[in-house]
């Protein structure tokens, strides 16, 4: 069992918050008990996790996506007070990472993305460096933008949306987790063939088609799933905690 604030300065410790610009947060959003000696981890917190937390007899929660983000509503009603409520009832501490868990070039969402789909990182590109390049472990190429897909989509058990841009041989890919679609112009400048993110818009096909590099959405969920354990899990073991991954399924 540990104090909230040593649990506090563990994980600012190891993710670095204060080197980020975000959207929101990061650290402790929601105060709860004192001491903790039980963590929950998931992606987002949604009344699901946080219902599951409950029942797991969690003293802290420790995900991606929290409570509060920049140009919010700011009134505590619907699915907000609901959320609140059961916290605050149940005395759970909310811990919230936002990019500073995307960057971490060992245990965040894009560095365990990697380790998942069998990538070796070799650079960091775009604003904040939060996008990575690497290639197949091994260093073989995938035969087509296709294979690629195929093999993304069977490593996260979800179909992926693919627009080929028709290269024969893909080996360096560029990737951020989430909603980064954004970064596909800087993947692009970075020299990769192909850039796996979570979602799509409208003008990535175009670009995609038009600069001849493959872009892959693969769920914006699917790709953030791996981090939040990953760090709970890290810092559970360094200060002697428990630790218990709930997965809340999200097809988006």
């Amino acid at each position: 069992m540990v104090s909230r604030n040593q649990l506090l300065e563990t994980f600012d410790t190891l993710l670095q918050p204060d080197r980020f610009r975000d959207y929101g947060p990061n650290g402790l959003q929601v105060e709860g008990r004192d001491t903790v000696q039980r963590i929950v981890s998931g992606v987002t917190a949604s009344r699901a996790l946080i219902e599951a937390a409950i029942e797991a007899q969690a003293d802290a929660i420790f995900v991606h996506h929290g409570l509060f983000w920049r140009g919010q509503d700011g009134r505590v009603t619907g699915w907000m007070k609901q959320r609140l409520a059961l916290l605050l009832a149940h005395d759970i501490n909310l811990f919230a990472y936002h990019l500073p868990l995307d960057a971490h070039p060992e245990l965040g969402n894009n560095a365990q993305l990697a380790l998942h789909l069998g990538l070796r990182v070799t650079g960091r590109f775009g604003e904040q460096d939060l996008g990575f390049l690497g290639e197949p472990e091994g260093g073989d190429s995938f035969a087509s933008a296709a294979e690629l897909a195929s093999h993304v989509g069977s490593r996260l058990n979800r179909p992926v949306s693919l627009v080929d841009a028709g290269l024969s041989a893909i080996k360096k890919i560029a990737w951020c987790t989430g909603g980064a679609q954004s970064y596909f112009e800087g993947a692009i400048a970075a020299g990769a063939q192909a850039f796996l993110t979570g979602e799509i818009s409208e003008p990535q096909a175009h670009y995609a088609r038009e600069c001849g590099v493959s872009f892959l959405a693969c769920g914006h969920h699917a790709t953030e799933r791996y981090g939040a354990p990953a760090v709970a899990a890290h810092v559970a073991a360094q200060l002697g905690l428990q630790h218990q991954f709930i997965e809340i399924d999200n097809p988006a």
